[in-house]
């Protein structure tokens, strides 16, 4: 595939989103904000890479001034090493995010999970203990949501078979979530 070919796919890809969906996600994400709850971030692989990278443009890309008071809590599960390599040896990784949120959550906080396939175990087993516990749950999928898609209470699917593109896509999403919401936020 030439490259024209893919920017092609892609624009298609991004023409087949649901805009209610994203506009949701913004809302849970500004209520988190209005309420003074954590946002927790957590993936793998390339989907780790966009929780980092989506948890710190949350932290520090919707603030305004240095001395901004009010911000937005949000943390990528996936940055602590030293807790995921320990908890991953000691009793499996497939706990690595559902010990870190009995740490850290409390109810009514907001839980991004980003699985491409949607049936990571380690995602769904922090899916369902946040589901368990009173947080709020999105989950932001690729190809047909898999497994989270039914257990999140709210959902962000980019309908494609393809792993690299939906992540491609994801970021596009959480790029424009941050855009509209520093805006938003503005006059807060």
């Amino acid at each position: 595939m030439d490259f024209g070919n893919y920017k092609n796919k892609l624009n298609k890809t991004l023409e087949t989103l649901d805009s209610r969906e994203i506009e949701n996600f913004m809302k849970l994400l500004t209520e988190a904000y209005r309420n003074d709850k954590f946002v927790f971030v957590i993936g793998n692989g390339g989907s780790a890479a966009n929780a980092s990278h989506f948890a710190q443009d949350l932290a520090k890309g919707t603030r305004h001034s240095p001395e901004q008071t009010k911000r937005i809590k949000a943390l990528s599960l996936t940055d602590n090493l030293p807790f995921i390599t320990a908890q991953g040896n000691d009793e499996g990784y497939d706990s690595i995010f559902e010990q870190q949120l009995r740490t850290y959550a409390k109810r009514d906080d907001l839980l991004v999970a980003i699985s491409g396939s949607g049936n990571s175990p380690n995602i769904l087993k922090a899916m369902q203990w946040a589901n368990d516990n009173g947080l709020v749950t999105i989950g932001v999928t690729g190809f047909d949501g898999g497994k989270l898609k039914k257990m999140a209470q709210h959902s962000v699917n980019v309908a494609l078979n393809d792993m690299c593109t939906s992540e491609s896509v994801h970021s596009i999403i959480f790029h424009y979530v941050i855009i509209e919401l520093a805006e938003r936020l503005k006059t807060e």
